[in-house]
């Protein structure tokens, strides 16, 4: 049975797949076909049903929720830390109101985020593929810039200012971790297998977080401008015991995340969160 499983092709994720990618965990009875792909474009394609497992935004999934379901496994935290706004030269939250912001996508948590710590639409989001945001902030074609991925280790080497962490900020505001990302499963498979194919994402978790070493060299390829130390620092922020379950806690963060969202008119709410 042959099963597309689609995420993004960054560190992280390579990680957390590494158990099928060396075959260390076997996927039988299901072919697993690898889509790689940038956030934006999965929560995208997510909308219309696209893939059967798919990695998401946890922002996209109120508008997702009657086709896929949230596995328990696969998500990305951010427990005091998330993504970061930075400019060229020192600047406070008060001063990107009416500016220009350069964003990974408008339905990446990110995004979200931002919009719940500055308001909704009191700037100018300019969509920028994830890895050019550091030159665009560079060159002055905005004025600031939301990073994600391994921008948010590497910003400080472009010479860059940090002004926020979205991480940080909300875990003041609320104590729960930012859950920024997540795996889902297209309901239409039927419980028994959405249950399985869980089951098997787990375990290829677990498999990469036992061999720690080996799926950091795999995933150094997917790193852009990482050398292995950093490397292993990015996947360890997002790829933890986070990722092999939510946690009471982990699950509460995305009620929360969400419930903000829809009281600020950002998001519908979801008619039902619930996670396999």
């Amino acid at each position: 049975m042959l099963i597309r499983i689609a995420h993004s092709p960054d560190p992280d994720d390579a990680f957390m797949f590494y158990g099928f990618s060396s075959g260390g965990v076997p996927s039988e009875p299901y072919a697993f076909e690898h889509i790689l792909d940038d956030i934006q474009t999965l929560n995208e394609r997510a909308l219309q049903g696209t893939y059967e497992v798919s990695a998401i935004s946890i922002h996209a999934f109120p508008y997702v929720a009657d086709k896929y379901a949230l596995m328990s496994c696969g998500s990305s935290m951010g427990d005091g830390y998330g993504p970061m706004i930075v400019t060229r030269e020192p600047t406070t939250i008060d001063d990107l109101r009416g500016r220009k912001i350069a964003v990974p996508g408008k339905m990446t948590t990110a995004f979200l985020t931002l919009q719940l710590l500055l308001g909704k639409d009191t700037f100018v989001p300019e969509v920028v593929i994830f890895d050019e945001i550091p030159a665009a902030v560079k060159s002055g074609s905005v004025d600031a810039g939301l990073l994600i991925h391994e921008g948010q280790i590497t910003y400080e080497r472009e010479g860059l200012h940090l002004v926020v962490d979205l991480g940080v900020w909300w875990q003041e505001k609320t104590g729960l971790p930012l859950p920024l990302g997540g795996n889902v499963v297209r309901r239409d498979l039927g419980d028994d297998h959405c249950r399985e194919i869980t089951r098997l994402v787990r375990e290829s978790i677990r498999y990469s977080l036992a061999h720690r070493q080996e799926a950091v060299a795999f995933a150094l390829k997917y790193g852009r401008g990482l050398d292995l130390q950093l490397a292993d620092r990015f996947v360890g922020m997002y790829v933890n015991d986070w990722t092999v379950d939510y946690g009471e806690r982990g699950r509460e963060a995305v009620r929360r995340l969400l419930e903000e969202g829809a009281q600020a008119g950002i998001v519908p709410a979801p008619k039902e969160l619930a996670f396999i």
